[in-house]
């Protein structure tokens, strides 16, 4: 990763440049309203971004319950995607979680997204189960994996 890229918790003011990246990322993008409660009411939600020179270029989120950490997305703008920029940001929280006594992490990803899949292999994520019909636009299953963190 460049040395002008950092990493700090995402707050209300990076709502829209979030969404900006999140409709460019996601075929059922969150809106402005469950980023805002997410920040702002929920006390499991950890969420951080990715800046390159003061811009917001990817975020990660989580609820951290318990010792358990679930990421509930993840998203690099596509003209920074293939840099490792993925890897650094879900690093990152999984340190965080770490930090905040999480044991195990889990997320769901679409069956289809391969590269998705093989970046949680790559950083010790197993397959665990799927998710009949999860995904709302076209019914695709979700595949859910698992790390344990210590």
């Amino acid at each position: 990763m460049s040395q002008t890229m950092t990493f700090r918790l995402m707050t209300e003011d990076d709502i829209d440049e979030v969404l900006v990246l999140e409709r460019r990322s996601f075929t059922l993008p969150w809106s402005r309203e469950a980023f805002y409660n997410e920040l702002n009411h929920n006390q499991y939600a950890l969420y951080i971004v990715l800046e390159d020179e003061g811009k917001i270029v990817g975020y990660c989120g989580a609820w951290l319950v318990i010792d358990e950490a679930h990421i509930t997305n993840i998203a690099i703008l596509p003209e920074y995607r293939g840099r490792r920029l993925g890897e650094g940001l879900l690093r990152k929280m999984m340190d965080i979680a770490i930090e905040r006594g999480a044991k195990v992490m889990t997320l769901e990803v679409r069956v289809s997204n391969i590269i998705a899949q093989s970046l949680y292999e790559k950083l010790g994520f197993q397959k665990g189960g799927i998710r009949k019909r999860y995904y709302t636009d076209n019914g695709e299953d979700a595949l859910v994996m698992w790390v344990n963190l210590q």
